[in-house]
């Protein structure tokens, strides 16, 4: 499995610099005395590559993380992964459909905004708008056709709570680092108890969903090849681990 992990973490390696050559390239943007690169375009596949960056170090640190036994700090990870599965599918969908929504234009003007416009925190004015992560989940369960949008709507908002404990460090999660003999709680991580298993399991989900969602983005980028080819890794990568998910079906466009 972990040579699999590596398998999978090169491929969506190589996907992210692939397709980030195939969008306008960030430019050199003046910033104080110096100066941030940044993709001034502003564009919805410039926003699917970044997101795509943030899957593969999300994953390369879960990984991390689980390997040394913290597994709070792995939970806290997946929910942002989690976020960053359905930013992607949002975005992609939108293309995929030529479905551009106001919500897709909101959802944008909020990720480009820069966090200051002002030379110091405390004189700026900047006020990031959040958008609506219910609206979000909405949308995808509409656009992948689900029998009852609301039903899909509501599972995924169920999973994402589950794991805004970890972030939020709510007493239920965080009491499932106490234990032993004599009871303590774990600060140098739960290597080698029971709940190090439950989230080794846990981290292939959040590894095979990642495919997915670069899947989604190969189908927004028009490249039908590389569709078929990450769709063929996922049922390998499902095999390798036992499982037997029905195949998915592109998207209709």
């Amino acid at each position: 499995m972990e040579r699999l992990y590596d398998f999978a973490l090169a491929n969506m390696e190589r996907t992210v610099h692939g397709l980030a050559q195939r969008v306008p390239p960030p430019q050199a943007v003046p910033y104080k005395d110096s100066f941030v690169f940044r993709y001034v375009e502003k564009s919805v596949h410039q926003a699917l590559v970044q997101k795509l960056a943030r899957v593969v170090t999300g994953l390369k640190s879960a990984r991390l993380l689980m390997e040394h036994g913290y597994l709070q700090e792995q939970g806290a990870l997946q929910r942002i992964l989690d976020e960053l599965h359905e930013d992607i599918s949002f975005l992609a969908l939108g293309v995929i459909y030529n479905d551009h929504t106001p919500l897709h234009q909101g959802y944008l003007e909020a990720f480009y905004e820069e966090e200051f416009d002002a030379d110091t925190a405390l004189a700026s004015t900047q006020k990031r708008p959040m958008i609506s992560r219910q609206k979000i989940r909405a949308y995808i369960a509409r656009a992948e056709g689900a029998a009852d949008p609301s039903t899909g709507a509501e599972l995924t908002r169920t999973v994402s709570k589950a794991y805004s404990g970890y972030v939020h460090a709510a007493s239920p999660h965080i009491m499932d680092m106490y234990g032993g003999y004599p009871p303590r709680f774990h600060v140098s991580g739960m290597a080698g108890t029971e709940r190090r298993a439950e989230h080794r399991e846990d981290l292939w989900n959040y590894f095979y969903r990642s495919i997915v969602a670069f899947a989604m983005a190969a189908k927004a980028f028009g490249d039908d090849s590389l569709f078929s080819e990450i769709q063929q890794f996922s049922r390998d990568f499902e095999k390798q681990a036992g499982k037997d998910y029905a195949p998915s079906q592109p998207p209709k466009t």
